[in-house]
């Protein structure tokens, strides 16, 4: 009896303790030692991870980029004027993330998330670090599906796949984001969900980025993460981590997806700041010594799914500015390295007004050939060759006064080949209209004219090839060989069409 009686006694105790039993929160803080230009150095925090996000007073965030004995190494996300020594700061337990999901299509934000467009918070299902490991190889599938730029000169002569990594180079103001931006428009009806990433750029051009994408209605398909120049270095590290995070959720839902990373030359001097405040020992040009991994870990995450992982696409676009045409600086070296090919854009060729200024000697696309449609592989490699080979005899042609027939035929279809290339920003050009007037320029249809009368017979392919040829276009679209048959027939009605306006043709036979 007194045994049931004590029993009851103790579940009674246990009752009342389990009720008035609370959750206790552990929060580990501690306080800044010093700080100084958008980095502070904190006492304790011994269980701190890298990549961890910290709050200082007044919310300011930071991130913890360097683990020492006694003490860590943080640098700001926000403006720090108001932290001094002796503040508190507050770890969160959690690494930096940014917020996935459709909620961000059409928006503008920064690389920790907030809204920057004034069209209120976002607010999504999900959230992912920035860091992501990159998939194995067994996860990846072979880059097998164009992605059409809608640039004649990089469709054909530098192909990009999706899934691939393609590196836009040059020096400043040749023309690099306008292929960017020209890549973005192009996928209007393309079903591939672009991100444009601003690295460390001036607002004002960050403005037109957006004007620009709005105005061709490409924003409701497109997500850009903005670190400008005056936001802190940590902020402008973060950026195309963050963009990629976002990118890899939708490839992941089985999408091809498109990032633009504008450009990474800021995000490495960006990296390079943090690293000397912190007193990372300098290596090559000031930069610390893992400036390749950051880039390489970045660049690997871009692949092409199989099906049983999500089966989409992550094509990167680079951009790296280099300084007097230096393509073996040490910033660019790093880069095309790890990348699959470059677009080099020359000085030289945009003083000359040769646009979009794409140096074809230079660039080269080591994967997106695999991808490129069959309709360009009988033509793209004849036209490549007597572009080059143009391109030096057009150099020695200016000192003679006599040239030879054949050297006259050579200098006229190379010029017809660089007309083609030509093109005004903000008007891609369809796979389709591109091929066809390839086809007419490969067999000589535009050798004789001038200039006014090769942009007209462009004008003219580039509308009758869409509209009289429809079963032709259906083959080229359907991945499909052209037979001879088929290539006579769009040959033969391009002669008669264009003699018809009266221009004086010449053609191989």
């Amino acid at each position: 009896m007194l045994e049931e009686k004590t029993k009851k006694a103790f579940e009674a105790i246990n009752n009342a303790t389990s009720k008035t039993t609370q959750n206790v929160n552990v929060v580990e803080t501690s306080e800044v030692v010093s700080v100084g230009a958008g980095i502070a150095e904190i006492s304790g925090l011994m269980n701190a991870r890298l990549e961890e996000m910290l709050i200082f007073n007044d919310n300011v965030t930071g991130i913890v980029m360097s683990l020492n004995r006694d003490s860590v190494g943080a640098v700001f996300l926000d403006d720090p004027t108001e932290i001094k020594s002796g503040d508190k700061v507050t770890r969160t337990n959690r690494v930096v993330d940014v917020p996935v999901g459709e909620e961000l299509l059409g928006r503008v934000i920064n690389p920790i998330g907030k809204a920057l467009d004034g069209l209120g918070s976002i607010n999504t299902a999900e959230r992912r670090g920035v860091e992501r490991e990159a998939y194995p190889i067994m996860s990846r599938s072979p880059v097998d599906t164009p992605l059409q730029t809608g640039i004649t000169a990089v469709d054909s002569f530098t192909p990009i796949g999706r899934g691939q990594r393609e590196l836009i180079v040059g020096d400043r103001q040749t023309g690099k984001t306008a292929i960017a931006l020209d890549t973005i428009i192009n996928q209007k009806d393309s079903g591939v969900i672009s991100i444009y990433c601003v690295i460390g750029q001036r607002a004002s051009a960050t403005a037109k980025i957006i004007a620009d994408l709005k105005k061709h209605g490409v924003m409701q398909n497109t997500i850009i993460v903005v670190a400008s120049g005056d936001d802190q270095p940590g902020m402008q590290y973060l950026a195309p981590y963050a963009a990629t995070s976002i990118g890899e959720y939708f490839m992941e839902k089985g999408k091809d997806v498109l990032v633009v990373y504008d450009d990474l030359t800021c995000h490495a001097r960006a990296y390079r700041q943090m690293m000397l405040l912190l007193r990372r020992p300098p290596g090559r040009e000031a930069f610390p010594g893992d400036i390749f991994y950051i880039h390489s870990r970045l660049l690997e995450r871009s692949t092409h799914l199989r099906e049983e992982f999500g089966g989409g696409s992550l094509t990167s676009l680079p951009i790296v500015e280099t300084e007097a045409g230096n393509i073996s600086a040490y910033i660019p070296t790093n880069i095309i390295s790890i990348t699959d090919g470059q677009i080099y854009l020359s000085t030289s060729q945009f003083q000359k007004g040769i646009l979009p200024a794409i140096d074809t000697g230079k660039s080269v696309s080591r994967v997106g050939g695999d991808a490129q449609l069959p309709a360009y592989s009988a033509l793209v490699g004849r036209l490549k060759l007597f572009y080059s080979q143009f391109e030096e005899l057009e150099s020695f042609a200016k000192f003679g006064t006599q040239l030879d027939k054949e050297t006259e035929r050579r200098l006229n279809r190379g010029r017809a080949i660089r007309s083609v290339m030509k093109q005004i920003q903000y008007r891609p050009i369809h796979v389709v209209e591109q091929i066809a007037i390839l086809m007419a320029t490969n067999k000589g249809l535009l050798d004789n004219l001038n200039d006014e009368q090769k942009k007209f017979a462009i004008e003219k392919i580039r509308a009758s090839v869409r509209t009289d040829y429809p079963e032709i276009v259906d083959k080229i679209l359907d991945r499909k060989k052209l037979k001879d048959d088929d290539k006579a027939i769009l040959l033969d009605g391009f002669k008669k069409m264009l003699k018809q306006e009266g221009l004086n043709l010449s053609s191989e036979e």
